[in-house]
């Protein structure tokens, strides 16, 4: 018998799989009263301190917070390199290299022209991000509850996907528009230099639509990338605490669990940059 505990394990976060095997459960077969109460029980992970409860609006907030870090962060910090490989894409007649597009960019722009297109960058990965780790979590709970305990479980691989399909689709109509703003900022010289001059002027030539022009391409793009990543990244740490880690998750202090976690984060995009080079060779 699966104990109805198991829907609260099986919605781990990513950053929490796996956090239990089951156990054979032990029932009386009769009480005082005449009745049979149930004991259901699960080898779940030792009481420990949580900073908030699973499932709650806190709960979703940091989910959102850290979404807005690892993605907003991190994808300014490569704007130059972005912004030459646009330029690459868009015009190969001039630039034709990463370094002579580097060198082109400089020496018309400047150094800070390697910096253009940064603030819709930040806004709308950090928009993405929320939506995307936010949502997912929302979809796991979601689907969950919708499949039941056990089926919880055992398809939990399609759950990874279906949440995390799910919560991608949201995430691009939020970043649409800024990433709109942000390729014509880097690859039409002369047409804005700013995010401030950029949208009024779209908006005032092509209106509303100008904004969204690519979230079909971004779907098609981010969806199946998305669900790679999160269901490579939850299976890659249920199999490192079982074959790899020599004690169960819950005897792991943070700073251990933080390294499975960074090295599944590491072996699912590696997993999926593989797959990529595959399809283009």
């Amino acid at each position: 018998m699966y104990p109805t505990s198991l829907t609260q394990l099986a919605r781990a976060n990513p950053f929490s799989a796996p956090l239990f095997t089951l156990q054979k459960v032990e029932e009386p077969q009769h009480s005082l009263s005449g009745q049979r109460p149930r004991r259901l029980a699960a080898a779940a992970a030792a009481d420990e301190d949580v900073s908030c409860e699973f499932g709650s609006s806190k709960y979703y907030a940091l989910c959102g917070f850290g979404g807005i870090l690892s993605c907003g962060i991190t994808h300014t910090a490569v704007v130059p390199l972005d912004l030459v490989k646009c330029r690459l894409q868009v015009n190969p007649d001039k630039y034709k290299s990463i370094g002579n597009g580097f060198a082109v960019t400089v020496r018309e722009d400047g150094m800070r022209g390697l910096a253009k297109g940064w603030a819709p960058t930040f806004i709308g990965y950090s928009m993405q991000g929320l939506c995307k780790f936010g949502f997912y979590e929302v979809f796991k709970i979601l689907y969950s509850d919708m499949m039941g305990e056990e089926n919880t479980y055992l398809w939990r691989t399609s759950l990874y996907l279906a949440a995390s399909a799910s919560a991608e689709f949201f995430a691009d109509i939020a970043l649409a528009p800024m990433e709109a703003a942000k390729v014509r900022i880097q690859t039409q010289p002369g047409y804005a230099n700013t995010l401030r001059e950029c949208a009024p002027k779209m908006f005032a030539e092509e209106g509303l639509w100008a904004f969204y022009k690519g979230v079909v391409p971004l779907w098609m793009r981010q969806i199946p990338y998305t669900m790679m990543k999160f269901a490579c990244f939850e299976r890659t740490v249920e199999m490192l605490y079982k074959y790899v880690v020599p004690k169960p998750r819950s005897e792991c202090s943070k700073p251990e669990q933080l390294v499975v976690t960074f090295v599944a984060g590491y072996i699912g995009e590696y997993t999926i940059v593989l797959k990529r080079l595959k399809l283009l060779m």
